[in-house]
């Protein structure tokens, strides 16, 4: 995850440091929490959770489950592990989000978000509402920023892209920052009785959800605490969502306990956590305002939204990796009778170019290519690689491979050199292009149909697998022939052996055929035919 990259790298190294000792020494405890500390504060985490955090650290690695561990340097990466969770909000359970939404026993649950303009609560708004529509829920959203230019309109698109209805009874501020929204009957539009509105819309509607997206301000004031906090008295909300911005730093203290002394909430929604900044708020906000992280937003998609898993989260930090999170995002978008299909198709060696196209798009649907690869572990060891990766890479071999012919897909090899380049010029590539995605699928063709067979494939560039099972299964034959160091003897030796009469020279390891007392040697006739043999007749 790009915002926490650099502290990744900062605590990855702390932590090689400690790798081949077989005993820590409190001088080594000492220096690892001291480089946590400095890594911990350049990333914009408060001072106070940073203090909090290390005290934490260095007493339990001073205590007796670092001394008794067999590896000191790995026992401290759990231990920092365990304490990124709890400073997260989360519990040390295994898999278990810091919180799930609390619906009310009665329909509609009302949502209620608040946070500073510019936080992304109205995108946040079309995300949440997408995700719960895909929970089996119907929810509304209610158009309560009335102060934003605009805010009502982007509300409507947002709503339309994630296919959810939408309340908005007024059109809000359509012109200057600084205009008072106006009313359709003239005067100012209130926003309070807009998500009173909204609720009751809900409830006579049968919505059982009900999104309430509030204004916003450039920084905290009277004002924005006061309207945000009539919308709360007004409407009851059974959560208020905190929405943050990933990327705000040392101010994110300031302004959670704000809002939660003004309005206070329930839960933290963390935005924008696909950007570059260094991710302090995330590790800050919920260990400050004791209040959990429940969503996190991870990019501009609709679809970038997911339930937040401090468990998760912290082995992501410390470049452990996401396995869980992948797997379940693979589960959502490949179709499993699909799946199994491709499966048969690799040990029947009928995999075809259309098959991989299909994979190619179900595996662009799980979103950006770079985040799954961050996902894995020691990810960090590839940021390089993963940095200079192009997306785009993936949507002109889908432009390759549709301008080729359903035969040409079928059957690659009927792809001659004309064929090629009216390909390159259909899909508006090189055919050195074309020449590559050919030759890379053959490759990998090649390769999934060895580790269908259970097999070990050979990957190019690397050397064979200690332990591993090649799925050739043909054993290479000795050669046979004499293996004599003298030319006349193994001249012999290969004439009797293509014959089929047995040699006559002397059993194994006598020298020059000596050592076969008890039988004549070679005739005239023999002694002749051999240097005839030999070219010297």
């Amino acid at each position: 995850m790009a915002t926490f990259g650099n502290l990744t790298d900062r605590l990855a190294d702390t932590f090689k440091n400690l790798r081949g000792k077989g005993k820590l020494s409190a001088a080594d405890v000492d220096g690892t929490v001291r480089e946590i500390r400095r890594a911990l504060l350049d990333a914009d985490v408060a001072l106070e959770v940073v203090k909090e955090f290390t005290g934490r650290v260095r007493e339990r690695a001073l205590g007796d489950e670092v001394s008794k561990a067999l590896n000191p340097a790995q026992q401290v990466v759990q231990i920092v592990n365990d304490e990124l969770i709890t400073i997260l909000g989360g519990q040390l359970t295994e898999g278990a989000p810091a919180r799930r939404i609390q619906f009310a026993k009665t329909a509609p649950t009302v949502i209620m978000l608040a946070g500073l303009q510019g936080a992304g609560k109205t995108t946040l708004a079309g995300k949440l509402a997408k995700w719960l529509a895909g929970q089996n829920h119907t929810p509304l959203l209610v158009a309560a920023d009335l102060q934003r230019p605009n805010a009502v309109t982007q509300l409507k698109v947002v709503a339309e892209q994630a296919g959810v209805a939408v309340y908005a009874p007024e059109p809000g501020n359509v012109g200057a920052a600084d205009a008072a929204p106006k009313s359709f009957f003239g005067g100012a539009a209130n926003p309070v009785k807009v998500a009173k509105d909204g609720v009751k819309f809900a409830k006579d509607k049968q919505y059982d959800i009900v999104i309430v997206d509030t204004a916003g301000r450039l920084g905290v004031d009277a004002d924005l605490m006061k309207q945000a906090a009539d919308i709360r008295r007004a409407i009851d909300p059974d959560e208020v969502f905190f929405v943050i911005d990933a990327m705000i730093g040392q101010d994110a203290v300031t302004t959670a306990k704000a809002f939660q002394e003004g309005v206070d909430f329930t839960a933290v929604v963390l935005t924008k956590l696909d950007g570059d900044a260094r991710g302090g708020a995330a590790l800050s906000v919920a260990s400050v305002t004791g209040r959990p992280i429940i969503f996190a937003s991870t990019g501009e998609s609709l679809d970038d939204f997911e339930p937040f898993y401090p468990d998760r989260m912290a082995s992501r930090i410390l470049d452990l990796g996401d396995i869980l999170t992948l797997i379940e995002t693979a589960q959502k978008t490949f179709d499993e009778e699909e799946s199994r299909k491709v499966a048969e198709k690799f040990m029947t060696d009928s995999f075809t170019l259309e098959d991989f196209l299909s994979q190619m798009q179900q595996l662009k649907n799980m979103g950006s290519i770079k985040n799954m690869l961050g996902m894995l572990p020691g990810a960090k060891g590839m940021r390089q690689q993963l940095d200079n990766f192009d997306e785009s890479e993936i949507t002109r071999t889908e432009a390759i491979i549709q301008s080729m012919t359903i035969g040409e897909r079928r059957q690659p090899k009927v792809l001659n050199g004309s064929r090629r380049v009216r390909i390159a010029r259909g899909s508006g590539t090189t055919v050195t292009e074309v020449n590559a995605l050919v030759n890379r699928f053959e490759q990998a063709a090649k390769m999934m149909k060895t580790v269908a067979k259970g097999g070990m494939p050979q990957v190019p560039g690397m050397g064979p697998i200690p332990g591993a099972k090649f799925a050739s299964s043909k054993k290479v034959q000795p050669k046979r022939g004499s293996k004599s160091g003298n030319p006349a003897k193994r001249a012999a030796e290969n004439a009797a052996l293509a014959s089929g009469v047995k040699s006559a020279t002397g059993p194994a390891g006598s020298g020059f055929g000596l050592g076969s007392a008890g039988k004549p040697g070679p005739s005239e006739e023999e002694l002749a035919s051999l240097q005839k043999l030999l070219g010297r007749g």
